[in-house]
């Protein structure tokens, strides 16, 4: 493992921690050259996933994409990273867990928006108007109605 900082090859495992799901490893790190730490993760490698778009294109399943989609949404809001990763696992977990290896992304859509509507409704609207195209305030002030009752 290649430190960050300086790029030695040299480092030495300090931590070691078994993820919530089971599913990863973190270990915290230390280079033997700049004794800098450094946090990496492991994780199983699964069976690629194909997300099916809406305009019929296909393309791999992309965590950190799911991941970045979410941080945007919730920019500002009082969701935390530890957080966000929860849900971007969670949701690849059932993703992997599902029927198939092609998924629709309106799917995928549905459970960003699933979770974070009880996480934060600044940022599940945020969400759900780039994922269900808001196109006017009548679309905004319809989904507003619905959290509010």
């Amino acid at each position: 493992m290649k430190c960050p900082y300086c790029v030695n090859e040299e480092t030495e495992v300090v931590e070691t921690r078994i993820g919530e799901d089971g599913g990863n490893i973190r270990r915290r790190r230390e280079c033997i050259k700049c004794n800098k730490r450094f946090t990496t993760y492991e994780r199983i490698e699964n069976v690629t996933l194909i997300v099916k778009k809406n305009d019929g294109r296909r393309e791999q399943f992309d965590r950190e994409k799911l991941k970045n989609g979410i941080i945007k949404a919730s920019d500002k809001t009082s969701v935390a990273l530890d957080q966000i990763n929860t849900v971007v696992d969670e949701i690849e977990r059932e993703l992997r867990n599902g029927e198939g290896l092609e998924i629709e992304s309106k799917k995928i859509g549905q459970m960003v928006a699933s979770k974070l509507k009880r996480m934060d409704k600044i940022a599940y609207i945020r969400f759900s108007s780039v994922f269900r195209r808001f196109v006017d305030l009548e679309d905004f002030e319809k989904e507003l109605k619905g959290l509010i009752k």
